[in-house]
């Protein structure tokens, strides 16, 4: 038995966890190792492991899962390909069921997260704080994800010889608070590439914050009573771990520009980023964000990626007419129009990306004398997305260019431009979780909410902060929450928090791209959670059903 804590969490196919295997429950889990890892190198390499539970899913599951669902994009099929059962259309026009396939993933990966976290503690042992804090840290983390996902979770921090029944989901979000605030302060404030992707104070008090703004959104007893009326008790406490990590001085906008800090050399030397999941082609596997967003006749446009692409994520019109600001470099996030070969991150004006086909390629419904006859053509992507007559059904553009060149494309994560076939088109672009940026426009947003305003700055001051760096144009009177959710937009796009920002507004259920497809999910707000997985509930059958879903 490897340890008490291997528990029936997920489906059989993550780790085909369970407890009937175990005969004895009572087996100290110190007893695997023949010297116990007293040191702190030892409990890093224990906790490489935790840490690395959720980089598949968000390298992937948990990303779609977050911007398909919000207005930021839709992903199209091209023809048949890419309908995958209506997956990618179901998180668009919010009908996802249990049994979609990439909701598991999130689930999944959590509680894995969680299961060896708590392995971690119990190997650690409570004599040790300083080495269970992170892994508590961390553990919180996880089940923010499941809590901000799937709303009641079981809850398991000690030893159990049954699964338990979930734990509501206003408990775990108390669990959470308790236990960062728990281990704050035994936390590393160390700012560097040794605790970079770690758990810290900063990371601690960026999750508290995230908790808090959204605590209205948790603690209500029914997801789909939330209002975002309801006053927020919380909210001076946002403040206050705002502060906690703006008066460290260990973070800033300024040390790159924008573009720059989301490229595949990313890292610990990015002041922005608090908290972050690292990635490697070749050994930190999991992040494929420009498979989908590439155009499909353009994978050698930026780089030559040396497999077929999806290209399939196209960004709402809507969503792109937020990046409007003169001269803000966050506008740089999307491109389209006529396309250019790349060097070095930089459009190569004289070098037009040329495309040998021909006008029925191009439209497969030309249907003229000349159709056939190959020409060279200038890659062009429009901003509009047109659905195919007969399309409808499965978000068909069409598989020609015209299909495929529709809507234009996010580069923010801009691809690694050594990816061989070996690397299976995994890039080595590190994700941001939390960022300075977000601290500021938390604060800034809860001030506007209704808290009380700390140092001087206000919600204007704030923004402007940000504003500043990325040359847009400064506000010159005080903003609106609608300003800064649009605000969030621009700075935080393909960063997954997009659902949760449109959820705390109450915005979620409104209109955008193809949701009129499926008018009822403008009333269905028990989908400001996901369902639990068919797969998890066939393995833990005792439980309930997300309201809705049943």
């Amino acid at each position: 038995m490897k340890s008490k804590f291997l528990i029936r969490l997920f489906s059989m196919s993550a780790l085909a966890l369970t407890v009937a295997s175990c005969t004895d429950l009572e087996i100290d889990i110190k007893s695997q190792n023949t010297v116990f890892p007293d040191s702190e190198r030892a409990a890093e390499a224990i906790l490489a492991d935790v840490y690395a539970a959720y980089r598949g899913a968000l390298g992937r599951d948990h990303w779609m899962a977050q911007t398909l669902s919000a207005d930021e994009a839709v992903s199209v099929a091209m023809g048949t390909d890419y309908y995958d059962g209506g997956r990618y259309r179901e998180l668009h026009v919010h009908n996802w069921t249990p049994d979609n396939s990439i909701i598991p993933g999130m689930w999944n990966s959590a509680s894995v997260g969680i299961t060896l976290a708590n392995n971690a503690i119990v190997l650690f042992g409570e004599e040790r704080p300083n080495l269970t804090a992170p892994a508590r840290a961390i553990r919180a983390y996880y089940y923010f994800i499941l809590m901000d996902n799937f709303g009641a979770a079981p809850l398991i921090t000690a030893p159990v010889d049954q699964v338990p029944n979930r734990t509501s989901r206003a408990e775990i979000c108390r669990f959470i608070e308790s236990e960062l605030l728990d281990v704050i302060d035994l936390l590393p404030t160390e700012v560097s590439i040794a605790t970079y992707g770690k758990s810290t104070k900063y990371m601690a008090q960026a999750l508290l914050a995230k908790l808090y703004l959204n605590w209205a959104v948790y603690t209500t007893e029914d997801v789909a009573n939330y209002n975002p009326a309801v006053p927020n008790e919380k909210l001076n406490q946002v403040v206050a771990m705002c502060d906690g990590i703006i008066e460290s001085g260990k973070f800033n906008l300024s040390s790159h520009k924008f573009m720059e800090k989301f490229r595949p050399n990313n890292g610990y030397q990015i002041k922005d980023f608090i908290f972050a999941v690292p990635y490697d082609r070749e050994k930190q596997q999991g992040m494929t964000y420009s498979r989908f967003w590439i155009h499909r006749s353009a994978q050698n446009q930026f780089a030559a990626l040396p497999q077929s692409v999806g290209g399939t994520f196209r960004v709402l019109p809507s969503y792109l007419d937020k990046f409007n600001l003169p001269g803000d470099e966050r506008n740089q996030s999307y491109i389209g129009g006529k396309q250019y070969y790349w060097s070095n991150y930089t459009e190569d004006t004289n070098r037009p990306f040329l495309i040998r086909t021909s006008k029925r390629g191009i439209d497969q419904d030309y249907t003229a004398a000349d159709a056939d006859e190959q020409f060279d053509w200038q890659l062009e992507t429009t901003n509009d997305i047109v659905l195919r007559p007969d399309g409808a059904a499965t978000l068909n553009v069409g598989n020609d260019q015209k299909g495929r060149s529709m809507g234009y494309r996010s580069i923010k994560f801009y691809m690694d431009v050594a990816v061989t076939s070996a690397n299976q088109r995994n890039q080595s672009n590190d994700v941001p979780i939390f960022r300075y940026a977000d601290i500021l426009l938390m604060k800034a947003e809860a001030i506007l909410r209704g808290a009380a305003p700390t140092n001087g700055e206000t919600p204007q001051s704030l923004i402007n902060q940000i504003r500043a760096y990325v040359n847009a144009p400064l506000l010159a009177t005080a903003p609106t929450l609608e300003d800064i959710l649009d605000e969030r937009a621009r700075e935080f796009a393909d960063e997954s928090w997009r659902r949760n920002d449109l959820i705390r507004y109450g915005k979620f259920e409104d209109s955008w791209g193809f949701r009129s497809l499926y008018p009822a999910g403008a009333n269905e707000k028990y989908r400001r959670i996901f369902p639990v997985p068919t797969s998890v509930l066939n393995v833990n059958t005792h439980w309930d059903q997300n309201n809705g879903y049943q």
